[in-house]
């Protein structure tokens, strides 16, 4: 028999007990349909995994002042002026593996210029600030060494801010006012979007720490050069662990805290939050593919069983083609293209299906979709491979009877 004769055959049979044939490949449409979605689920989310990584900062090491403990109520970390410049000068100069370090203090003002206002958050920074984010320019020169030194009312402002204010104005050289006091926009950051944690970065201004201290702070009753948080970039990612060891010990140090006694600062390594959610992501994405999986063995199990049945009520048959010539090759290439025919259908329907399914999740469920071409061609040829793992049997089954007793048999 030749191969169009045994896909013209197939189909013949097929289509003779059609709705068992479509049933048997609900197991298949099922499994390649949830593979598709969960595997675009996965791969969205791990792309938003690498944005908010990107939008972090990599090789980072964030401290923050301890948390303050009045009347033996704690307040939230961060909120104790613990940190100070010359902390950040002594880890730049004592740790030979930091590449920047930037004090910082953070705010929220409100922004007024001509006849638009817009609240927003400020960061008063130091010049590493701007490596350590990977933050560029889209316009301006930014801020200089005068402008830190000087303590001048220079002011860098984020994308959305630009908008907000200036909408198509150019805001380079315009006077703009923070609060009560009038700034220069010296800059415009290039746009980042929305953060890993779903906040907008480009919401933001940026003056120098010096300028942020006396014109925005307002009486906070900290201490002198103190600071709410410092950022730190190491030079290469496998120092991050001992460089936050290193920092630990001498931020003790400094603060003489004493063996046992509890920190009064916090270092907070970005590259650990981030391989935790990645962890739990991979997990995830593990458990439900191997539902997926599940799924496809359910369906192959039952194109096996469909399969089996199929060649014990079609005995007679079987030996009627032996009688005429056929060889055990052709009728177990027949029943294997049967099998493969029903997997590849199922198959078909749930690639379109998963990829429907994974556009509804990105649109109507507000997922991180990602849908990859060759995951679709993927999941098509493993239900392909469904079918011939599972209808392996049933056809070596079937062209092993013999030809006599098959003849003999009464269905």
């Amino acid at each position: 028999m030749t191969l169009s004769d045994i896909l013209r055959t197939s189909v013949f049979a097929l289509r003779g007990n059609w709705m068992r044939s479509a049933l048997t490949s609900l197991g298949v449409i099922i499994g390649i349909a949830a593979v598709i979605v969960m595997v675009s689920v996965g791969q969205g989310t791990q792309a938003e995994i690498d944005k908010m990584v990107s939008g972090l900062g990599s090789n980072r090491l964030d401290i923050s002042g301890g948390a303050p403990n009045q009347g033996g109520v704690r307040g939230g970390a961060g909120n104790s002026p613990t940190l100070t410049d010359d902390d950040a000068t002594a880890i730049r100069t004592q740790i030979p593996e930091v590449q920047f370090v930037a004090a910082g203090n953070r705010g929220n003002a409100q922004l007024v210029y001509a006849e638009n206002n817009w609240s927003t958050s400020w960061q008063g920074v130091q010049p590493d600030y701007f490596d350590i984010n990977g933050w560029k320019l889209a316009s301006g020169d930014g801020l200089t060494a005068g402008d830190y030194s000087s303590a001048a009312k220079s002011v860098v402002i984020g994308e959305t801010v630009r908008t907000q204010l200036f909408a198509d104005e150019d805001p380079i050289g315009q006077s703009l006012r923070i609060g009560k006091v009038p700034f220069t926009v010296v800059g415009v950051l290039a746009a980042k979007g929305q953060g890993g944690f779903g906040q907008d970065q480009d919401d933001v201004i940026m003056v120098p720490l010096e300028t942020a201290r006396r014109r925005l702070s307002g009486a906070t009753g900290a201490p002198p050069g103190s600071v709410r948080q410092i950022a730190v970039g190491v030079t290469r990612a496998e120092d991050l662990a001992y460089v936050q060891e290193e920092i630990e010990a001498l931020l003790r140090e400094r603060h003489h805290i004493a063996p046992g006694g509890e920190d009064d600062f916090n270092v907070r390594n970005i590259s650990e939050i981030v391989a935790t959610r990645t962890a739990t992501t991979r997990i995830m994405s593990l458990l439900l593919g191997a539902v997926a999986g599940i799924s496809l063995v359910v369906g192959g199990i039952g194109i096996m069983n469909i399969m089996l049945v199929s060649v014990t009520e079609r005995i007679r048959e079987i030996g009627l083609r032996m009688a005429v010539g056929a060889g055990p090759r052709d009728i177990q290439r027949q029943f294997l293209t049967e099998a493969l025919l029903i997997s590849f259908g199922g198959g078909l329907i749930g690639s379109v299906l998963g990829v429907l399914g994974a556009l509804a999740a990105s649109k109507l469920g507000s997922l991180p979709v990602q849908l990859d071409w060759h995951v679709v061609a993927l999941a098509a040829g493993c239900s392909i491979a469904t079918g011939l793992f599972f209808g392996f049997y049933p056809a070596r089954k079937a062209a092993q009877l013999d030809p006599i007793e098959a003849l003999r048999h009464q269905g």
